[in-house]
Parts: C-alpha cells; structure tokens; sequence
C-alpha cells in the first residue's frame, strides 16, 4: 500500500499567508480585503498604510508576510506580484455579558475571524485585470444618441426622425 501523492493546491508562481484569530468581525475584515483585491502588493500596502480602518494593520502585517514568503520561499519577483486572492473566515466568538436594569443582563458578542491572501507573480508584460463596465450594443448607444437628440430641439427631433427612415429605406 503507497500513500497517495496529494495534489498541489497552490501554482508555482503563487505564495500565501494566514492570520488567525483577529480581533474584528468578518463583514468589517471583508471591508479591508475588498480594498486590495486585484491590486498591485505595492499598491496594496500604499492603501493599507493609509486606510482608516483599525483592522488594516493586522491585513498589511499578512500582505507583507506573503510578499515575504513569495521572495523566500517560492523566490519570485517581489515588484511583479499581485493580489490574487485576499478572503476572510469567521472563527470563535467570545460570549460576554453586560448588566442592565432590573437585574438582567445582555449578551455582547466578540468576534474574531481569519484572513488568507495569495499573492501572485504576474508575467513582465501583464497587467492586473481590471473590472471592466457593461457596455450594450453599438446600434443601443445609437438609438439612446438619437433618442436624447430628439428631446433637445424639435428640429433636431426631425433630422433624427428622417436618418432613421433613410437608414430603413437603404437596408
């Protein structure tokens, strides 16, 4: 009996880091990784040495640790890597309580969570993807023009009204 090989989760031009346990909940973390997503790593660090937020320290000291690890351990090339993936976890709670009136009391709730960021080394050439807009149809823009330069004069109105009519003549 051979043990089975495992598979290679991760490819070669990639590294990754982990934090566990950081204070803060998930949805304001996510807030954070949102930020650097897709980004260049230093451009990444640039956002997050200047973030507002509390949480981005603790998100920087894991991008710099990734960056560490592709250099170290995978050496690749530090000014080409990019952000591939940057998620957030929920791990423990801490339950607490909080006297009130009448003596009663009320839960407060203290969550940590995870964040895991891959980075990647893109090839000289490469650029980071951008997210790119929905466009519709050329002949959709077109009707939009002419639609907008109707309402505008009436004159326009019928210059408008009559290349419609010579563009279904002629088709």
């Amino acid at each position: 009996m051979v043990k089975a090989v495992k598979k290679q989760r991760r490819q070669d031009n990639e590294a990754f880091a982990k934090a566990r346990y950081i204070k803060g909940s998930e949805r304001k973390l996510n807030l954070v990784a949102q930020l650097i997503r897709g980004k260049t790593a230093q451009r990444a660090l640039i956002d997050l040495e200047f973030s507002p937020r509390r949480v981005s320290r603790e998100v920087k000291k894991v991008l710099e640790a990734a960056i560490a690890n592709a250099e170290n351990n995978h050496n690749l090339d530090v000014d080409r890597l990019i952000v591939k993936e940057a998620y957030v976890g929920k791990t423990m709670v801490m339950a607490r309580f909080r006297a009130r009136g009448r003596g009663r009391s009320a839960k407060v709730e203290k969550p940590f969570s995870n964040i895991t960021i891959v980075v990647q080394e893109k090839a000289a050439g490469e650029e980071p993807k951008k997210a790119k807009k929905a466009k519709g149809s050329k002949k959709e823009g077109e009707k939009t023009a002419k639609k907008a330069a109707a309402k505008k004069a009436p004159a326009a109105k019928k210059a408008a009204k009559q290349e419609t009519e010579d563009n279904n003549a002629s088709a």
